[in-house]
């Protein structure tokens, strides 16, 4: 990645400073929401660098499978995708205008708790940020007690994603508190951490998801516009996420083991639950309802 100018890096820290002292508006950023509780949902992680969908970044829009508790097929209306492309490198604009072409809604999936060694940014880190590994081959856990080194980086991530055209962002891993990360994290500094990135996707005129932090939800529910969890069914913690539900915002959840039927039986009122396999491709993908 190349090296930002002095003005911009002054803005970026300016911007992490307001970051941590922001107060909610109550006002939600990116887009009407409220419209997408019960909004079915894909989450593609893996996109498909096949000729076939090139057009599209490799993000597969045009799926229409039929839910698992029946009914006609249904077609994804919100997306999660990664910031970046096939390649790796570039932001995939792509994807998120064929999602948008498509009436979808394109979320930026950006890692914000731990760093990826494949990511074009890894050398920006500070070696001493980086923790133990969070068992996925390449990925340590971060130190969010130093919240305004890491936001200064995620500040360049978060502004990719709004010039990429998404229109919200899902932060992933910040959870950090909850997890053996080789640092003394508490609960206060991932809340503190937690609100700074939501700061930063609305500064840019985004909505946000909170992702995975079911037992910070009651304190972070008035920062975060949505709720992104994954085995909440199978684990029996969705009902962390019930401040969400009873705020109207939207809660999306995917399973990826046990049987989708029995899931999509248990799965409560007001989140929306998908099957996937953990490798993330576009397929297999099938809506709860």
């Amino acid at each position: 990645m190349r090296l930002i100018g002095l003005n911009r890096l002054v803005s970026s820290m300016a911007l992490v400073v307001a970051a941590l002292m922001v107060v909610p508006t109550g006002a939600t950023a990116g887009g009407p929401l409220s419209t997408l509780v019960g909004a079915t949902w894909q989450y593609q992680l893996q996109a498909d660098a096949g000729a076939r969908l090139a057009s599209s970044g490799g993000i597969n829009v045009g799926l229409c499978e039929r839910p698992v508790l029946g009914g006609a097929c249904q077609k994804a209306k919100v997306f999660s995708i990664d910031l970046f492309a096939p390649n790796g490198t570039t932001p995939n604009a792509l994807g998120v205008r064929a999602i948008r072409r498509a009436g979808g809604y394109a979320i930026c999936y950006v890692d914000a708790g731990t760093w990826e060694s494949w990511r074009p940014d890894a050398g920006a880190f500070p070696t001493s940020l980086l923790g133990k590994s969070n068992g996925w081959p390449g990925e340590r856990w971060l130190d969010i007690r130093r919240p305004a080194a890491l936001l200064a980086i995620m500040a360049r991530r978060v502004a990719l994603c709004e010039h990429a055209g998404f229109q919200a962002v899902d932060f992933d891993n910040v959870d950090a508190y909850d997890n053996t990360t080789g640092f003394p994290l508490t609960f206060q500094e991932q809340v503190t951490y937690d609100r700074g990135l939501a700061a930063l996707a609305h500064h840019d005129h985004m909505a946000v998801g909170l992702k995975n932090d079911g037992g910070q939800a009651k304190v972070l529910v008035r920062y975060f516009d949505f709720a992104v969890d994954e085995q909440c069914v199978q684990y029996h913690s969705c009902g962390l996420l019930s401040p969400f539900v009873r705020a109207g915002k939207p809660v999306y959840d995917v399973e990826y083991a046990g049987s989708a039927l029995s899931d999509c039986r248990a799965a409560p009122v007001g989140v929306d639950v998908i099957v996937k396999a953990l490798s993330l491709d576009a397929l297999p993908w099938r809506p709860c309802r």
